[in-house]
């Protein structure tokens, strides 16, 4: 069990999870009002044993005990917020292998809106990502059966498979009519970090973060520095386009790669005591070099973390559309050997002290990415404000952004609008923003 180390959940992919195990405490008594509220608690769960022994006794077939069980926990979690949620036990297996990087499947980061399965992102170089699967298509049925009335865990569940088994997943896209796509399950290794040097700019992305993000970003950084001599070197561009977040030890550790000094994020829960603030030490990777940061409405979470850092301490410029908007931790709290429980126990804020939730980050400079024809027409991106029981965010002077913005990224470099307006600004070329 990981307990020193942030976990993650899903829900529009990988989002941010918080260290620490939390134990059970018992409600002290404090005069008759406490007492009255706990006789009303004890009052309805009596109400819950009724309703499920009759259940048990009058259902017209007979039900499963821990099935019954497990749907009224995760029902209890789930009416809290998107991100709270209850794992059984393989469920929170899958969720620990899929933190160290490699796990067996198609390759997409989903969630669920309307009933169907939403397509977050598909994860680079994975069967969904080859097979053209892309951000904002709606699954509607997997092998001719349809998704409607099954959980979004459910849905995940069908998704998996034994390697080199095909899957026909039936997307609608836009307005477009259905059509399926035929999808061979395998091992999906992500590679959390790719780089590469293009005309003296050294292009950084970072899909996820899994346990191996920072070593491997630094590996980046280390054969950029040695393919390419310093003085030549203009500047670097770190893509957090389309990542879903993940592990909250690795977006500190991201965010410090490039801070001298200073606050990288806090947290705040309920209670002023488990507040928690992370800061920098010194040393930058890249030695001062100029690094543009580029967001969009796929770029959640533990992106929004290193984001907003570089951002408030003005080390990186932000670039892009305003990324989705999840400003809250989530704790794994495991229950012995029936699973663990999701918990959304804090709000996290930039160094400025701006809570993001239900609002995102803001880039210093706006490039909308021009859909292709078969895209336009399709519903409006949708972030964290648009979710169902989100958490509010905590200032309510902030108006929250319920429309989101657009997660399409084009497969080819050279019609990358926002990438190639950074290569340009790196460059000191003169550009125009539109």
């Amino acid at each position: 069990m990981m307990i020193n180390k942030s976990v993650v959940t899903l829900v529009a992919g990988v989002l941010i999870g918080a260290a620490g195990v939390v134990g059970l405490t018992q409600m002290p008594v404090i005069g008759a009002p406490a007492e009255a509220a706990s006789r009303d608690t004890y009052r309805q769960l009596n109400l819950f044993g009724d309703v499920f022994e009759r259940i048990r006794s009058d259902y017209v077939e007979e039900p499963g005990d821990s099935d019954l069980i497990e749907s009224a926990i995760n029902g209890m979690l789930t009416s809290l917020d998107p991100h709270s949620s209850f794992m059984n036990a393989k469920a929170f297996q899958d969720m620990r292998v899929q933190t160290r990087g490699e796990f067996g499947g198609l390759g997409i980061e989903v969630t669920m809106e309307d009933g169907f399965v939403k397509v977050v992102t598909p994860i680079d170089d994975t069967p969904a990502a080859k097979a053209g699967v892309q951000p904002g298509d709606l699954i509607t049925h997997l092998d001719g059966e349809q998704i409607q009335g099954l959980t979004l865990n459910e849905a995940v569940e069908k998704m998996r498979g034994a390697v080199k088994e095909p899957l026909t997943v039936t997307i609608r896209r836009g307005n477009g009519a259905p059509f399926d796509i035929t999808i061979i399950r395998d091992i999906i290794k992500i590679r959390s970090v790719r780089f590469r040097l293009e005309d003296g700019v050294g292009y950084i992305r970072l899909t996820q973060f899994t346990d191996q993000t920072y070593d491997g970003l630094k590996d980046a950084i280390a054969e950029i520095k040695k393919t390419l001599p310093e003085d030549e070197l203009k500047g670097y561009v770190l893509d957090l386009r389309n990542n879903p977040g993940g592990l909250l030890d690795q977006a500190i550790a991201v965010s410090d790669a490039f801070l001298e000094r200073g606050e990288i994020v806090s947290t705040r829960g309920r209670n002023n005591e488990d507040s928690q603030r992370f800061s920098a030490r010194s040393g930058d990777l890249i030695d001062g070099k100029p690094i543009i940061v580029l967001v969009n409405g796929g770029a959640a979470s533990a992106s929004e973390i290193v984001a907003g850092a570089l951002q408030d301490h003005r080390r990186a410029t932000i670039l892009g559309t305003r990324s989705f908007g999840k400003g809250s931790v989530q704790t794994i709290i495991p229950l012995g050997s029936e699973g663990a429980m999701r918990l959304t126990t804090a709000r996290y804020y930039t160094p400025a002290g701006r809570s993001i939730q239900a609002k995102g980050i803001v880039p210093d400079i706006r490039i909308i990415q021009e859909l292709p024809e078969d895209m336009k027409g399709g519903e409006e991106p949708r972030g964290e404000a648009s979710l169902p029981g989100h958490l509010a965010n905590e200032n309510q002077a902030d108006e929250e952004e319920k429309s989101g913005s657009s997660a399409y990224v084009p497969p080819d470099p050279k019609d990358d609008k926002q990438l190639n307006f950074a290569y340009d600004l790196l460059k000191g070329i003169q550009v125009n923003a539109n």
